[in-house]
């Protein structure tokens, strides 16, 4: 099991990353929350990381923090959930916003993350209820995960990369449009994105 990378940022394009570490490139799948808080490529670069192993492949994701992937694996614990819809959740909101929709019964605002509908909703406030009272406290304090995280590679259209990154997170094509209407002036694809999922979520 690989546990933990630290090395050099060498691609960031959402949802996918590479790092390179002693000179071998580790391409992993990171939620949202995780890459609006790194650096920009060519930076140093730590990530908590959660392997799975398939028939057909070997799968790496990457968290910046260590309760992030926690969450994570209890998200992929739960019927009905896999490592997508885990990471579509994690980039929608953070640890301790799931934990208060969870412990609040808060279906609502569980219905407007990608691939989450309302029996899924129901079903995650049932199975994860009971494990979030066992978290370490000051779980509830949101980190400012926003700075610092810019795109250094302008060959790319940020709202053209936004817009596969949320198709990618599990939202259609035409609902990801919809989202990213009039955040062409929001900089990097990370910043894009950050403000589609917080207007959807506010929505």
């Amino acid at each position: 099991m690989i546990g933990r990378l630290r090395g050099t940022l060498l691609e960031k394009q959402p949802p996918w990353l590479v790092v390179d570490v002693a000179g071998v490139g580790y391409e992993l799948e990171a939620s949202m929350t995780t890459l609006v808080a790194l650096p920009a490529p060519g930076e140093s670069v730590s990530l908590h990381t959660h392997l799975i192993v398939r028939d057909d492949a070997h799968l790496l994701y990457g968290f910046a923090r260590e309760q992030e992937r926690a969450l994570f694996r209890a998200l992929i614990r739960v019927n009905g959930v896999g490592p997508k819809l885990a990471l579509g959740i994690l980039s929608g909101m953070d640890e301790a916003a799931f934990r208060r929709c969870v412990l609040d019964d808060d279906v609502k605002s569980l219905t407007r993350l990608p691939g989450v509908g309302k029996k899924t909703a129901e079903r995650l406030i049932i199975e994860m209820r009971d494990r979030f009272p066992h978290w370490e406290p000051g779980d509830d304090a949101l980190a400012d995960l926003a700075g610092g995280a810019q795109s250094a590679d302008a060959r790319h259209d940020p709202l053209a990369d936004a817009e596969a990154a949320l198709v990618s997170l599990g939202y259609k094509p035409a609902e990801a449009v919809k989202m990213l209407v009039g955040l062409e002036g929001e900089g990097s694809t990370e910043a894009i994105i950050k403000a589609a999922l917080s207007r959807r979520m506010a929505g």
